[in-house]
């Protein structure tokens, strides 16, 4: 996700629906530098091509909702990442991993080890 996807998809997570106008007010209000009206269409519009929006029709004007909650979202991002570190890595990036996995914390592990299982 690019930088303002990321910004338009924390207000409407933390929200939970906003409109191209209100995601434009909550963005220039939280920046120095103002954003356009239809630079915002286009990103919420892309955001809903992705699959990460959805929109629906509410008279005369398109209100977004979160497709995914923002921890759905992160696991799923997640996963590609890994994935994708184990496409192009294979055995060198797991031998990462079980590095990192050897030096934590025992209860940070079991913890771990408990999500695992459960995914």
């Amino acid at each position: 996700m690019h930088e303002l996807e990321a910004l338009v998809m924390r207000i409407v997570w933390r929200d939970g629906r906003a409109t191209v106008r209100e995601a434009l007010g909550a963005l220039n209000a939280a920046e120095d530098r103002p954003r356009a009206y239809t630079t915002v269409l286009t990103i919420m519009q892309r955001l809903d091509e992705k699959g990460l929006l959805k929109r629906e029709r509410d008279g005369r004007t398109d209100v977004y909702r979160p497709a995914l909650t923002a921890e759905e979202y992160r696991d799923r991002r997640a996963a590609a990442d890994v994935d994708d570190l184990l496409d192009r890595y294979e055995d060198e990036a797991l031998v990462h991993f079980a590095r990192r996995l050897a030096s934590l914390d025992p209860d940070r592990r079991r913890r771990l080890q408990r999500l695992a299982r459960r995914g």
